[in-house]
């Protein structure tokens, strides 16, 4: 079957690439342009600075000048959460210093994100931490979910939780749709703002063994934002024994209108040549 034949119904879905794992082999400013080039009108983002969560304002007005000169929109960024991929896993449940350089840091992501008009802000739970009672994190995470949902508000954002998978992640609290969902009800709750919403990873979720369907059915209408990855590899569409396209056609069904992120690994091969699984007509948001 030839690349693409399999997704030609998608240009009524919202694609947008993630530049924080495609695209990669490009320096951080020349990723949007490559992202255009290949056709795509979104980006989203994990945060580019891994070890500074307040960057220099000279490096965050480059990377907005580079998203706006490539004529994309940034859909989606995380707040900072160490390093990704990599042991990290989210600062706002971790006491001490990272916590503090999190609560330093919000304010800053939530202005470059409402600079460029970003609608989704995604909060990385954080690791379990040896020697200290969950109780206190899960009081700790929710004090700065509370924050970053206020700072998400103030700029037209949501603010997302995502589930991640124990394998990849084993000291990460959040390992199931249910429990992602589960804090944002309690940040929620907390706010009285409802702008937590869920983040679909449908690769994360699969790797957790959960039935896809079925949480599509029951969690769709508390979704924010959806990922894809195949599995097993993280690859492209196609790669692995997911069936994404019959995945994203149940969220369509169950009423998900929202982006669809692209999360995936390239292979061995340029990110540019990832993407034959999707036309390119079915890349430009409509």
């Amino acid at each position: 079957m030839p690349p693409g034949t399999e997704w030609s119904a998608a240009a009524d879905r919202r694609f947008d690439v993630n530049l924080s794992i495609l695209f990669t082999e490009l320096p951080l400013l020349e990723r949007p342009a490559a992202a255009a080039a290949a056709g795509f009108t979104a980006v989203e983002l994990w945060w580019p600075w891994a070890d500074s969560p307040t960057p220099a304002r000279s490096e965050l007005d480059g990377l907005r000048k580079a998203i706006e000169n490539a004529g994309v929109r940034l859909t989606g960024l995380n707040f900072y959460a160490g390093r990704l991929p990599g042991p990290d896993r989210g600062a706002l449940s971790l006491p001490g210093e990272e916590s503090e350089r999190f609560r330093a840091h919000v304010d800053v992501a939530a202005d470059f994100a409402g600079a460029l008009g970003c609608t989704a802000l995604n909060a990385l739970y954080g690791n379990r931490v040896e020697g200290v009672d969950p109780a206190e994190q899960d009081a700790l995470a929710l004090e700065n979910l509370v924050l970053a949902a206020g700072a998400a508000d103030r700029i037209g954002a949501m603010l997302l939780i995502e589930a991640l998978n124990r394998s990849e992640s084993p000291r990460y609290p959040l390992v199931s749709a249910p429990a992602a969902v589960e804090v944002a009800d309690r940040v929620n709750a907390a706010t009285g703002l409802g702008n937590a919403r869920f983040l679909m990873d449908l690769y994360h979720l699969a790797v957790n063994g959960e039935d896809l369907p079925a949480v599509i059915e029951r969690y769709a209408s508390m979704t924010g934002h959806v990922q894809i990855a195949d599995s097993p590899g993280r690859g492209a569409p196609g790669t692995g024994a997911l069936p994404l396209e019959d995945l994203l056609g149940r969220l369509r069904t169950a009423g998900y209108t929202g982006w669809v992120g692209l999360e995936y690994k390239p292979g061995d091969r340029p990110s540019a040549e990832a993407f034959d699984w999707l036309p390119r007509e079915a890349r430009a948001a409509r």
